[in-house]
């Protein structure tokens, strides 16, 4: 059964900074891309960033870009969402998911082509 564990999310104020991880076997994060999306309350799930496994390139949300990197460490089965700069508007239970059709991010973010996803993370920023 696949499994992805998702931790590290909590209270921050704005400005601040929190990393994501993403805990997944091996056979996962080497065979499919990784995204991570968000949810607030009462909006639709949206996604934040992708990491391929076939080359470790990244695609990001416009609404992050520069402000949140997305990274893989091989050793520890784990990928990471740094977040930097944060923002009220990054308030959210953050979700990591494997896409198993795909090893290379495709450029978009659709939630329905991720079949296996965590248990969330909740991220709240603010003063």
């Amino acid at each position: 059964q696949v499994q992805l564990v998702e931790s590290g999310g909590g209270l921050v104020q704005p400005g601040g900074s929190l990393r994501l991880s993403c805990a997944a076997s091996r056979d996962i994060l080497d065979g499919y891309a990784i995204g991570w999306f968000r949810q607030a309350p009462g909006k639709e799930r949206e996604g934040v960033s992708c990491i391929s496994s076939s080359d470790g390139s990244a695609d990001y949300a416009d609404s992050v870009k520069g402000r949140f990197t997305v990274s893989r460490d091989n050793a520890k089965n784990t990928v990471y969402l740094q977040m930097n700069s944060l923002k009220p508007d990054d308030t959210a239970v953050y979700y990591c998911a494997a896409n198993k059709m795909r090893r290379r991010c495709p450029g978009w973010f659709a939630p329905h082509e991720y079949n296996y996803w965590g248990q969330g993370t909740q991220v709240a920023v603010s003063s």
